[in-house]
């Protein structure tokens, strides 16, 4: 029994250990980039504009993404202050993680149709192209559930960020006076299996989304 479950442990990080790196590395190089593009030249000299997993990812968090569905990468430190706008700027760098999460979720799941749809199976039977559907499909899933779950607007997560962008600036650092007790709460609510439910509806509704998107574009009906 134990042989089989290690087995099957392993056959299973084949798939989520890229799949993990490329959706925290993409992640936080989208909030690094749109940053940058904004005018906060320092993601260039902390070395954050990279798709390099080894500059994003944080040990920790990583391991609890593997193994509990949820997690973090390292976070990238933006200053508001270099941006023209503060708030306008503040949003769409929170959006980008998120954002970069769905488009890859839709790439993936686009490739995985677009093997269905040319017969890769038949025209390159075997453990390769059996992996890298798997890879496909298991990168969709866990970059589109990365970027519904950072949405929640709680501390630390984009959801958050966002509300700065939104709320006064009086009532957001008011809000975050209470930062600790939220991201408790946070951890709380995570634990307790609450969201597990609506997160895994939410991806579900979205990769069927994505799915029928896919079919349309490639003729599938």
């Amino acid at each position: 029994m134990f042989g089989y479950d290690f087995n099957s442990f392993l056959r299973e990080m084949i798939y989520l250990i890229p799949a993990v790196a490329i959706a925290l590395s993409f992640h936080e190089f989208a909030h690094a980039f749109v940053s940058y593009k904004l005018g906060d030249y320092t993601q260039k000299e902390r070395g954050r504009l990279t798709l390099n997993p080894l500059k994003h990812l944080d040990p920790i968090g990583t391991l609890c993404l593997l193994f509990f569905q949820f997690g973090w990468a390292k976070p990238v430190e933006v200053d508001p202050y270099y941006y023209r706008n503060k708030k306008e700027g503040m949003i769409w760098t929170a959006l980008a993680g998120p954002l970069m999460n769905m488009l890859i979720g839709f790439i993936c799941v686009f490739l995985c149709y677009l093997m269905i749809r040319f017969n890769f199976y038949s025209n390159y039977s075997g453990a390769v192209a059996d992996y890298l559907f798997q890879l496909s499909y298991m990168t969709a899933l866990i970059n589109i559930g990365l970027g519904i779950f950072n949405l929640i607007p709680l501390p630390p997560l984009d959801g958050s960020k966002i509300l700065m962008g939104v709320l006064s600036e009086e009532t957001y650092f008011n809000l975050m006076r209470y930062e600790m007790y939220l991201s408790f709460a946070l951890i709380l609510v995570l634990v307790s299996g609450v969201l597990d439910g609506p997160l895994f509806y939410a991806r579900s509704a979205i990769v069927n989304c994505f799915s029928t998107i896919s079919r349309v574009l490639l003729g599938m009906g």
